[in-house]
């Protein structure tokens, strides 16, 4: 008899392994959003550190809104796909062809994505979800 293994102690075991498992999939899942795009220390485009004194400092001196935390040359590239888009820009920048423009394009469609993602019905679930529980339960 010493050998019978309780079995409803090993499901609840499982069921409860099986939940810590989901548990530090969602806390990764909102963790690595976070991180990897919405760093306030980071350029969002490049990834490079920069500081609020820098950031004031482009912010100050752009003519042009820019709704990103850039860096002053992801600004300076910025503020030109912009201007290219409406006809102008920097012609001494050759580099900046159609497919530079096209990368600039999908990086800020992938921006909006994001953002939709995040404003997601279901994302926000599990932000409500998280909160509710919080992540070290």
């Amino acid at each position: 008899m010493a050998d019978i293994i309780q079995l409803d102690a090993k499901l609840q075991h499982s069921k409860e392994k099986k939940a810590d498992i989901i548990k530090k999939r969602k806390v990764l899942a909102i963790q690595k959003v976070f991180q990897c795009t919405h760093c306030a220390f980071k350029c969002e485009k490049c990834g490079i550190q920069i500081t609020l004194d820098e950031e004031n400092k482009i912010s100050d001196s752009r003519q042009l809104k820019v709704p990103y935390r850039f860096c002053a040359s992801c600004s300076e590239e910025y503020i030109d796909y912009i201007k290219r888009l409406q006809g102008e820009g920097d012609e001494d920048c050759y580099w900046h062809n159609e497919a530079w423009l096209e990368v600039w394009k999908k990086w800020i469609d992938y921006q909006h994505v994001i953002d939709r993602y995040l404003k997601s019905k279901e994302f926000l679930m599990l932000m409500q979800e998280m909160k509710d529980t919080g992540p070290d339960q």
